[in-house]
């Protein structure tokens, strides 16, 4: 396509919002309009489902749930007065809550003031709170915030020790809707020890966010921890930014949470027009679509180009490949969809793996997040008439131009500066979009059959080594791999066995492996 077909293009092609002053630019997706018109049947179906779902439909039959993180920034649209309610009520509280702290009024026993937040959290409950505090925390935030993510105890003590010489004046929040999931309940126990271990008291310092009536609430409610907020039964993990789970860490870091709020309202109002052109989020389902055939045929490389933005791509993993990796569609049919996300952020990706993407395996698709906002300020001239931010734009545009000569494909997202407002806009867009997606492709984008079968496997896991440890405990003499499997009536989970005594005699004296690690079936276990 020559240069003034292209340009017509990118002009037909344009989404423009106007309140939010963002772009969403599919020209270089390669799409022509007959493929558009094979599927808007399937848009028509995907509006009116999202229609639905906004309205109180049971979009999650597996837990029998209905999904509303749209009410969270439009509470009126709600299906019930109580849960309009509780939007609105909850958003005061938080509120309220970062106020206090902020000034005092809410304080630990041994200072004026709290200095730091430590978050522990999974999954969603991690990722968007991460995200929102790299993009939005101002340079010196009231509060500073730490995380815990994982249940790594190296990684758990370099966070803790980081905080040590503050941990009195830290503020926990535990992040956990049924209270059971392990990560954070193996967070929580390590930071009560460290608290107790420092002569503290870990209750005076903590705050629950969890589901009405959980194990975490009721811990919290018993022990008389500062706060607990709820996490609706109706909110997804992933999708949980707007509620409490976002809201809380971010008031307290000074984030303005209603600026968030107001342009995710403002993105989902500009979402829900019924018609391809002009709905962004149709837009972007479109040419997910339309790269990857339909089945998620290519990967989407994510890269903004903005230091503040660096952890977007980490966010959308989860929100994409969670919602849309799916083994059955709705009909019960196997489809094994999905799309694979990965990305960091531009010009440091040029850097890396872009010469890949330009010349290598043609397995993507890319989008390219551009800023308009260079800083505040005015800026130096690294070279004549040019300044750094003009340089990223200069790359950014270099990258899509270098990318569509080799018949990669691209989408261009453009905002005027890294604001709450934009921010929450971003995500809302998203969230529309895998929710068209999922739509398109016919599967529900809003359980996790998978994600619950691995914490299965992981529970029965840990069950087999509590076995294998009582049966050890029992034996006078060493035993074979072999003989220790088919006391424990698991012959077939011989390789378990042999990984778990490997991991316990790495982290314990009382566990040894006799003979050639490397020749697992030779070796003899026995217990000190």
């Amino acid at each position: 396509m020559d240069a003034a077909a292209l340009w017509q293009r990118y002009q037909d092609w344009l989404y423009y919002h106007e309140g939010l002053e963002i772009y969403v630019d599919v020209s270089r997706m390669r799409f022509d309009d007959a493929f558009v018109e094979t599927l808007t049947p399937k848009f028509e179906q995907a509006f009116k489902t999202m229609a639905a779902l906004e309205a109180g439909a049971i979009a999650n039959p597996d837990e029998n749930r209905m999904v509303g993180h749209y009410w969270l920034r439009a509470p009126e649209l709600a299906p019930t007065p109580e849960i309009q309610k509780e939007i609105v009520d909850t958003l005061e509280q938080v509120e309220a809550f970062a106020s206090k702290v902020h000034r005092g009024e809410i304080h630990p026993k041994q200072a004026a003031k709290f200095t730091d937040v430590l978050s522990i959290g999974i999954g969603g409950s991690a990722l968007g709170p991460q995200f929102v505090a790299q993009a939005l925390a101002p340079v010196f935030p009231p509060l500073g915030i730490s995380f815990i993510d994982n249940t790594d105890p190296v990684g758990i003590d370099r966070t803790l020790t980081q905080l040590q010489d503050r941990l009195a004046t830290t503020l926990v929040l535990v992040i956990s809707k049924s209270g059971g999931t392990p990560e954070p309940r193996n967070g929580m126990v390590e930071v009560k020890n460290r608290f107790e271990d420092a002569g503290l008291s870990f209750a005076d310092n903590a705050v629950a966010i969890t589901g009405h009536g959980s194990k975490l609430a009721q811990q919290a409610e018993s022990e008389g921890w500062l706060a607990t907020f709820p996490m609706e039964d109706w909110i997804g993990g992933r999708t949980s930014e707007m509620s409490a789970v976002g809201l809380v860490p971010a008031s307290l870091q000074g984030i303005a949470i209603r600026e968030m709020l107001a342009g995710a309202k403002e993105m989902d109002a500009a979402t829900r027009v019924p018609q391809i052109k002009v709905n962004p989020a149709a837009l972007l389902a479109l040419s997910w679509y339309f790269a990857g055939n339909g089945k998620g045929e290519k990967d989407m490389v994510v890269l903004p180009y903005k230091d503040s933005l660096l952890l977007f791509s980490r966010y959308l993993q989860q929100l994409v490949m969670e919602s849309l990796g799916k083994e059955k569609d709705l009909d019960g049919k196997t489809v094994n969809q999905g799309i694979a996300v990965y990305g960091n952020k531009g010009s440091t990706d040029q850097h890396a793996y872009v010469q890949q993407l330009r010349d290598g395996v043609p397995n993507f698709f890319a989008t390219l997040i551009e800023v308009l906002e260079g800083r505040e300020g005015p800026s130096v001239e690294v070279e004549p008439g040019i300044t750094s931010g003009e340089y990223l734009l200069g790359l950014l545009e270099g990258t899509r131009k270098a990318l569509y000569e080799k018949g990669r494909d691209s989408i261009t997202i453009t905002i005027p500066k890294v604001t709450p407002r934009s921010v929450g806009a971003l995500i809302a867009l998203y969230e529309r979009a895998v929710g068209f997606y999922g739509s398109l492709v016919n599967v529900n984008a809003y359980h996790q059959p998978g994600v619950e079968a691995g914490k299965k496997a992981a529970a029965a896991t840990l069950e087999l080594q509590k076995q294998v440890v009582q049966l050890l405990q029992q034996e006078a003499a060493p035993l074979s791999l072999q003989a220790l499997a088919d006391k424990a009536g698991t012959p077939e989970q011989t390789e378990t066995i042999y990984k778990i005594l490997r991991h316990l005699q790495a982290n314990s004296a009382t566990i040894t492996l006799q003979g050639n690690l490397g020749e697992p079936e030779n070796l003899e276990v026995s217990m000190t």
